[in-house]
Order: structure tokens, then sequence, then C-alpha cells
């Protein structure tokens, strides 16, 4: 027999309120995701998208405290397959809240082809309550056909349970909240915590403390820096993001310039001494994933720079259990801020058109919060989409650096801006990881001579 769905909100607003930071959101500030890849809304489109029927169960669920959707429908395109741990997830979830709402939840699974897919569907109005895709295609690309959650998210108190980065910077993009956080993403340095303990090593916060740590590792025997040519951009990018910052990094990207910028010279003459102390690991860079690798097999390597999906890979692909640990990129001396991390996320939106709007929000918040969030952090390795969960061992450190941000660094940090030269930014950045570079200088001309 069904049971009544004592209300998200009630359990929404008895949760605790979270850190500052990426951790409660309340105004509005500026991200991308891994390679995957605007005005307010008008009073016309608000009321396009607060269908009776939603506004009618929202009073329901006010009035009495619980919510009863037996007669609801709801499709779901998914971005996972059944099979994987996600979907898992996801399929156990719409079967609780079917047990305890009454709704139905059909769901669709499409896999990560959803995003060469979801644009036309949703011009044509097709039947679709729920989507999952980036977080930055909903709110840029995908942002007409949404639903507006503010005043959903404000009445389930959804601050409390979720990261103000990605909150506040999809509401810049979108000029409202059209979407809620699934998995969220957070990039810095990923560390062998017993490589460090072994070394006697803190975790450095600033460039001289992480390079001291890094001949340390040398002197034990230890190769500080797993390096893929895949993620070789993305690493450069990060420092070159502590040195000048991302606005600056765009506008070189966009129009070049490199040679003139005295930090962009700094940043390349950095990693060559890096290079030259002998911090890269053996062979590095590697192509993929076979330097990251290295962490699991060797032993013997301690850190890469990547996302936080790079340490259930490293332990899937080597068949160990690595004792990780996440830190924010250091700061370089006169830099730029260095409270920012990377951070992107796969997140959930409801269609504009939807006739059960707060149904599927409802779902959204079951899912996304309390155990199913829980469930969903422990099964497939992830960061928690509610912080007051518990982030898995393999993600120690992520929550906190999330929490900490408040202007999320795009993939690459500004490079990609550049559509057409991005690839030729990256062979670049390779051969300077390679040593093929003398001087910051010569790398920066050569930076130059693509335009």
């Amino acid at each position: 027999m069904k049971k009544k769905f004592v209300s998200l909100f009630l359990t929404a607003v008895m949760a605790t309120s979270l850190l500052a930071g990426c951790g409660n959101s309340s105004t509005t500030a500026p991200a991308e995701s891994k390679p995957a890849e605007t005005p307010a809304a008008t009073e016309e489109a608000k009321a396009e998208t607060t269908p009776a029927e939603s506004t009618a169960a929202a009073e329901t669920t006010a009035d009495s405290g619980a919510a009863d959707y037996s007669d609801v429908t709801l499709t779901m395109w998914s971005m996972w397959n059944s099979t994987e741990p996600q979907g898992q997830v996801i399929q156990e979830a719409a079967d609780a809240f079917k047990e305890k709402t009454g709704a139905t939840i059909n769901i669709e699974w499409k896999g990560r082809d959803i995003n060469t897919i979801i644009q036309a569907a949703l011009e044509s109005n097709e039947k679709i309550d729920i989507f999952e895709d980036d977080y930055s295609r909903i709110a840029k690309n995908y942002k007409d056909y949404c639903y507006d959650l503010t005043d959903m998210a404000k009445a389930a108190n959804y601050d409390a349970t979720s990261y103000a980065c990605f909150n506040e910077v999809a509401t810049e993009w979108a000029g409202f909240l059209p979407c809620i956080t699934e998995q969220p993403q957070v990039g810095g340095v990923f560390y062998n915590q017993d490589i460090f303990d072994d070394c006697g090593i803190s975790v450095p916060t600033t460039w001289d403390e992480f390079l001291a740590a890094c001949q340390t590792m040398v002197d034990k025997g230890y190769q500080p820096l797993a390096l893929d040519s895949a993620y070789a951009d993305f690493t450069f990018g990060y420092h070159l993001d502590r040195v000048i910052g991302e606005e600056a990094i765009s506008d070189l990207a966009v129009n070049g310039g490199w040679s003139k910028n005295e930090g962009a010279v700094k940043a390349a003459q950095q990693i060559i001494d890096f290079v030259k102390a002998g911090y890269l690991a053996d062979g590095a860079p590697d192509e993929y994933p076979s330097s990251q690798n290295k962490i699991g097999l060797t032993g013997k390597v301690a850190m890469v720079v990547c996302a936080n999906y790079v340490a259930p890979e490293v332990n899937n692909n080597s068949g160990t259990e690595i004792n990780w640990g996440m830190f924010n990129y250091p700061a370089v001396d006169g830099g730029a801020d260095p409270s920012n991390a990377y951070a992107g996320a796969n997140s959930l939106a409801i269609t504009k058109y939807s006739e059960n709007a707060q149904a599927a929000f409802d779902f959204l918040m079951f899912l996304t919060s309390g155990e199913f969030d829980q469930k969903m952090a422990d099964t497939a390795s992830q960061i928690p989409a509610d912080p007051s969960n518990t982030a898995p061992a393999i993600m120690s450190g992520t929550v906190e650096a999330l929490v900490a941000t408040k202007a999320p660094l795009s993939w690459n940090m500004g490079l990609n801006d550049n559509s057409e030269l991005k690839t030729s930014f990256k062979d670049i950045i390779i051969s300077l990881y390679e040593g093929k570079y003398a001087t910051g200088e010569d790398f920066a001309a050569a930076m130059d001579a693509l335009y």
C-alpha cells in the first residue's frame, strides 16, 4: 500500500544550514564542465511556467504536510544507462518515490548522447518532465525551455542542501534558477595521503610550499606529479589562473598578446623550472591514462591535477585503493585570487511545459538530498549534491573545496574561449611540459605565433 509522502519542503527546512561560499546560496555570482562541454525571465515566461496543476500540488503540500501524486506520471530523460551505478540509484529513488507518493516516473535512459538530442526534443515540446545534462548547457542553451525553480527552491530552503556556487552561476547565466545540482565536480590536486605521511608533508597552500613538498618527495624516492597529455592544458590553465586569473587568460586566448603579458611569461617559466627540477613522473606527459595510472600501479607517484573523477579512475584502472586526499591548486606569490576551484555539475531541469512541475521538483529534492543523495555518493564514488551528506573517503577534501569556491573556474580556465585555437594551445602546452621551450618568453612567442 502506498504511503503518504511527508513533504520534502519540511525535510529541507529542518536541514542544517551550511557553510558559506559554495555551501549556501543567496546572491548571484559567476563556470563549464568536464570536457563535455542573460536576461531575467519575462513576466510572460513566468506565467507560462506556472501550470495550475503545479500550484494546486504545492498548496496541497503546504496545507497538509503531505502530497499525493497518485494520478501523476513523470517522464525523465536520463544521461545515464540503467546498468550504471548512477542509473541504478536513480531507478531505486524513482521506485521509492512512487511508494511514498504514488507518482509514476518513467525513465528513458538516453546515455551521454542526450546533449545531441535534447535541444530538438525540447523545441518540439516532446513529453519530458525532467532531463539531465551539464548545468552550463542547461543554463545557457536550454534555459528557454526550463521551468523557473526559484520560488519552489526558496520554499524548500534548497540553499541549505546545495552549493551556492552552482546555484548562483546558473542563475546568472539563465536569469533564474533553471536546475538542481545532481553530481558536482571539483578540480584540484589529488594526492596519495600515504606518500605525504611518509614524507611528513602538510598540504601546501602556496607555490613555494608546493615546490618544497615536491623536493621532499624526490629526496624520499617518490615522483611528485603525474601528467597525461589529455590534461596538460587543464594543469597549465590552473597554474596560469593562479598567476593572472581566468579573465586575463580568456583575453589572451581570444586576442593574443602572450609575450606582452608578464604574468603569462612568468607562469610558463615556473613550469619550465618545475620540469627541470625533475618533479614530473617518469614519461610525463604520457598518453592518457598512463601517467595517472602510475599513482596506483607503482606506489611511487604522489599527485595529479585533475577533477574528482580521477580518483575512482585510477583505483579501477590499477586495481588498488589509494588513500586519496585533495587540495585546491596552490597560490602563487603576487598572483590572482587562489580561493576558487574548477567546478562543474551534472544537473536536473524541469521543462517549462511540464504539467506536474511540483511533483517533478519534489522528486528532484528526494533524489539530490538525504538518503538517496548519500546513496548516490557512496555507490558512484562521487561528491554528494547535498553538502550535509558525507563524501566517500575517496573524495576527501572535495566538499571543502566546493564550499570555499565563490566564482567557479571553467574547464581549462579560459583557454577554451578560443574554440579555433584551443587544440593548438594544447599542443604548445604539451611541448612546454616536454621541456621544448628554454624560457617563458619562448613559450609566449609560440602562443602568439598562432594568431
